[in-house]
């Protein structure tokens, strides 16, 4: 063990003098890099996540998670031995995208509202994708085509369903639920949500002033990590660990014009599935791969999630396990829905190609206001930080 500790000192010490070194000799890709990165959290990202956030913070504050986990609790515990509360956990993960489950599975834990092993389930299944990128991003902007949007939506959140199914059985003998089964009450989640509300005890204005805050942390350090990731992708190209790499591909067989897009999407799903769309490969292979990708997340997204759980008991080998197994069970889905369907065929489903039209719209708008509300938004929490602080002070 003690050994083990020795060698994992060692190999980090050198990955960073090797990127220090890097990054003095390659400041132009460094820079290149870290601006696509920059470009894609300011515009994107940042505006598409924060209301979800500053809601979901809201929700929690308000004590809107204890009434829908008493309503869900009938069909979340049987299906995925969790509580009810897990149910807003995985609708807003799924709505929002990642990293958003693993903020507020971090939150459920931090009320005690889950054990250890129930917040390690949900974790593996409530990080997803949001509608929006596979839909718009992906099929429109990557493939071309929108029909493959609900091939891809298909796969991906039924992966997502039988990830969670499977991980129910995770640590079944090591921690059995402290939680009763709850009745279906209207009554009894309103008193829940009351009760609550007057536990938090902060006024709407102040709950309102941290969910800013909270929100706009939490995402400058989701954008930090896009940079950081953007910039070893970069770095990559350039790297004797590219051709490494390429020899253990080549001993696995794999074509060589899927090489570099394996290896991106591993680090980045986003310039992964990019490059794979810009390959040769077949369009079945290139959509296992990007059903893969999309169920991986890509070791960015686990990093910012890796970070998201660092200051809580929850472990973080469960959720990298359910990747691969999502990740596997995806192209396992896409791979029977493509040979036993017609979704292929864009002109076969007017609705994505109206969806479709209607999200490669919204990305349009996105990347023209989004960084001005991106600045306005750190703005105000700035503002409002120092406001508390004052307070603070002042008290």
């Amino acid at each position: 063990m003690i050994l083990l500790a020795y060698v994992k000192t060692l190999l980090l010490t050198i990955f960073i003098i090797y990127l220090t070194i890097s990054l003095i000799q390659m400041p132009d890709v460094a820079l290149s890099s870290s601006t696509k990165g920059l470009n894609l959290w300011w515009s994107i990202v940042f505006p598409s996540l924060l209301p979800f956030f500053i809601v979901a913070e809201l929700l929690f504050g308000l004590g809107v998670v204890h009434g829908v986990g008493i309503l869900s609790e009938k069909f979340m515990r049987p299906l995925f031995n969790v509580p009810g509360s897990g149910g807003f956990v995985w609708v807003m993960g799924m709505a929002s995208g990642y990293p958003a489950g693993a903020k507020w599975t971090r939150e459920l834990r931090k009320n005690g509202q889950v054990t250890r092993i129930e917040a390690e389930r949900l974790v593996a299944f409530t990080n997803a994708s949001s509608p929006l990128f596979i839909l718009s991003a992906v099929s429109v902007g990557f493939f071309g085509d929108p029909g493959l949007g609900i091939l891809l939506a298909a796969a991906h959140y039924g992966g997502c369903i039988i990830v969670g199914f499977l991980m129910r059985f995770y640590g079944y003998r090591d921690q059995r639920s402290s939680y009763r089964t709850a009745s279906f009450s209207l009554k009894e989640a309103f008193l829940s949500i009351h009760k609550s509300r007057l536990k938090d005890g902060r006024p709407f204005g102040k709950l309102l002033g941290d969910a800013v805050i909270q929100s706009v942390q939490t995402l400058l350090l989701v954008g930090g990590f896009i940079i950081m990731f953007s910039v070893l992708t970069g770095m990559l190209k350039h790297s004797f660990l590219l051709d490494i790499s390429y020899q253990i591909l080549h001993l696995f067989h794999v074509p060589s014009d899927l090489h570099f897009p394996i290896l991106t999407g591993l680090l980045e799903l986003t310039t992964g599935i990019g490059e794979v769309t810009s390959s040769n490969a077949p369009l079945l292979t290139q959509l296992c791969l990007a059903s893969f990708m999309l169920g991986f997340h890509g070791f960015s997204i686990q990093a910012q999630i890796a970070s998201l759980l660092a200051d809580t008991d929850i472990r973080f080998a469960p959720y990298f396990m359910a990747r691969i197994i999502h990740g596997v069970t995806a192209v396992l889905i896409v791979t029977v829905l493509y040979h036993t369907t017609d979704i292929v065929s864009s002109n076969s489903i007017n609705v994505s190609n109206i969806t479709a039209h209607h999200n490669h719209s919204y990305l349009e708008f996105m990347y023209m206001y989004g960084p001005i509300f991106t600045i306005v938004a750190i703005a105000l929490a700035f503002f409002l930080s120092c406001k508390k602080v004052n307070r603070a002070g002042q008290n």
